[in-house]
């Protein structure tokens, strides 16, 4: 059984450890630092492997009734479902967090193509806008 509870402490220190990344990814999406966010999602993707893991080794362990039945590793078992509950709330919340600054540096990414066009608008034979990006710039003269 202390082999379980080995597995079963771990599983929550890194249950804990996502939550507190997590809490680092907020800060990193909200202050649009594209390296941390990169940084945070590799180490994210190795911890959420890890929970993985020690879950499947937990599962396959020869004394597994005994979450359900010793007070302290039901207790335990609680934290840490408790607490993957609450990282998957604020994973999703951080996931359209990044869509929405990603919606935001599209619409930025347009106006722009759209000022830099507007330098080289002239109108067609119809009165039709048309952008020309070599606007007297290519004159053989």
């Amino acid at each position: 059984m202390a082999a379980l509870e080995g597995l079963v402490e771990f599983q929550l220190k890194n249950a804990e450890d996502l939550s507190s990344l997590l809490e680092k990814e907020k800060h990193a999406i909200t202050s649009r630092t594209a390296k941390d966010i990169e940084t945070l999602a590799k180490e994210k993707i190795a911890l959420i492997t890890q929970l993985q893991q020690t879950d499947e080794r937990i599962a396959r362990h020869p004394d597994i009734e005994t979450l359900k039945t010793d007070p302290h590793l039901a207790d335990l078992t609680g934290k840490i479902q408790n607490l993957i509950a609450e990282c998957q709330l604020a994973n999703q919340v951080n996931g359209e967090a990044l869509q929405r600054a990603q919606l935001s540096f599209n619409k930025l990414n347009n106006l722009m193509k759209q000022s830099q066009g507007k330098l080289g608008m002239t109108y067609n034979a119809e009165g039709q806008t048309k952008n020309v990006s070599t606007l007297g710039t290519n004159l053989k003269a």
